[in-house]
């Protein structure tokens, strides 16, 4: 079974999540730099079947786009170029990188382990996981 994809995209750091083959659970995968976003892609499709990609839409609280979206939209054009057949989804992500950061609080890290590359990849699993709840309950998507 085909699994599905999840993304954080930052300036620097890009987190990602992955379901696992039934679809129904979210887990963080990795963070990476945004610059070698691509080419991780590309090996991590080679060898996982990946349908379709979630990538978190950044919404400021008066539901206009954030500055980011032109760099997340540059890089979808190029995705798609590339792989026509993967299904990109975009999705909310008002919050997440809030509700991460109090995630790991909530787990007791130490300020040390709380690195900007986990929120990042909490938060591309609270994207996924997002994607997977609305699917479920066939909420618009």
């Amino acid at each position: 079974m085909t699994r599905i994809l999840g993304i954080d995209y930052g300036k620097v750091i890009t987190g990602l999540s992955i379901t696992d083959p039934l679809q129904k659970f979210a887990f963080g995968l990795n963070a990476i730099p945004t610059k070698n976003l691509m080419s991780f892609l590309a090996i991590l499709i080679a060898k996982k079947p990946i349908k379709k990609i979630v990538i978190g839409l950044p919404k400021t609280l008066n539901n206009k786009n954030a500055l980011i979206e032109k760099s997340i939209q540059n890089f979808i054009s190029k995705f798609h170029k590339k792989n026509p057949k993967i299904r990109i989804v975009r999705i909310d992500e008002r919050f997440t990188s809030k509700i991460a950061f109090s995630t790991m609080i909530e787990l007791g890290l130490k300020k040390k382990r709380r690195q900007k590359g986990l929120i990042n990849k909490i938060s591309a699993t609270i994207i996924l996981q997002s994607y997977l709840t609305k699917k479920e309950k066939k909420i618009n998507l």
